[in-house]
């Protein structure tokens, strides 16, 4: 009875909302990956209720709460999305950038071993530990059902949320389709995975004395200036 009930709340929650509204919302969610996935319409029902927790609970506990709780319903209702789905989608891409030169060496080799292209796939994802490789092999389950691999291909980039990854899944596509040679566009990509990785470690070098000299004006030119001035204010206190 409470599936029913649940059943009949979500559909009845899919007429109010735009269909456009939940697929992109949906779309959004689905790049979390298998681990962390839900329905996007409970996400906005979610949404919905505990903003109007959260404006009744201001009206009711803050003093002039009728001119603050709007502001602060319609602030939390736009920026939720942001810090629950969008926050965690850029800790993920950065988790996946950092995973993808590894991993597509080790599919490079082996094909090179002279795997197909969806042996080498299923090889590389059941001996590596990680959660691009835990993406891949939950996505080739879906041949077992009939999909062919560039379907499989196809929907792995909707859970991908990196570029850099689903240009690679792209080429790879195109390279099974058309019969190119998957073993040098796999080369091609992992250079510019590598050259990509040397110029972030580069910027990253390059903004150092920024901080520091940030951190320098925060907190040590004010202490030189204290450890100057304090025996002249010593006197001058003295004096008093």
């Amino acid at each position: 009875m409470a599936v029913k009930k649940s059943t009949k709340v979500t559909d009845i929650s899919r007429k109010i909302y735009r269909q456009e509204t939940i697929k992109n919302m949906q779309a959004k969610i689905d790049l979390l990956g298998y681990k962390d996935t839900y329905d996007a319409v409970e996400f906005l029902n979610i949404r919905v209720f505990t903003s109007l927790f959260l404006f009744f609970v201001l009206i009711y506990l803050i003093d002039g709460g009728y001119l603050l709780a709007p502001l602060c319903t319609f602030l939390y209702y736009v920026f939720l999305p942001k810090f629950t789905i969008d926050r965690k989608i850029n800790k993920r891409r950065e988790r996946l950038d950092s995973e993808a030169m590894y991993f597509f060496e080790v599919l490079t080799l082996s094909l090179e071993s002279g795997r197909s292209l969806s042996n080498a796939l299923e090889v590389t994802s059941n001996n590596i530990d990680s959660e691009l490789s835990l993406e891949v092999r939950k996505s080739l389950e879906d041949m077992k059902y009939g999909k062919s691999l560039n379907e499989v291909l196809e929907d792995l980039k909707k859970r991908i949320p990196s570029d850099t990854i689903n240009n690679i899944i792209l080429n790879a596509q195109q390279s099974n389709i058309f019969g190119n040679s998957i073993i040098e566009t796999m080369y091609n990509q992992i250079d510019y995975i590598r050259d990509k990785k040397i110029m972030e470690t580069k910027a990253k070098i390059s903004k150092i004395p920024i901080k520091i000299s940030v951190i320098s004006v925060i907190f040590f030119i004010p202490l030189m200036l204290l450890m100057i001035l304090a025996p002249v204010l010593i006197d001058y206190l003295g004096g008093i």
